[in-house]
């Protein structure tokens, strides 16, 4: 399988950014059993997500979110870049509090 390239832009700091990732890593966490390893602003994603494999890189950067991640496939390709956008849309909104992120 190949990859799907992910660019977010927000307009929070480095380390409020991240801390809002942190918050949706734990959620995918939760809800799908995603595991994650930091280093730094840079962090690895694996595990199923709907019995679909998942590998991803992302790293939290000034006025961005930048990574890859598999590409699920022909099918669920155009669906999982609409939920990942949303997700990290929702996630990096400076109007959302950080405290009501789930």
């Amino acid at each position: 399988m190949g990859t799907i390239r992910l660019d977010i832009p927000h307009t929070l700091s480095k380390d409020e950014a991240k801390q809002r990732v942190e918050k949706l890593l734990g959620y995918w966490s939760h809800k799908y059993g995603v595991s994650t390893r930091w280093v730094g602003d840079a962090a690895k994603l694996s595990g199923k997500v709907m019995g679909i494999s998942l590998a991803a890189d992302l790293t939290v950067r000034e006025g961005k979110v930048d990574g890859e991640a598999t590409d699920p496939g022909f099918l669920f390709r155009e669906k999982a870049k609409k939920y990942l956008t949303e997700k990290f849309a929702h996630y990096l909104d400076p109007g959302t509090p950080l405290d009501k992120l789930s």
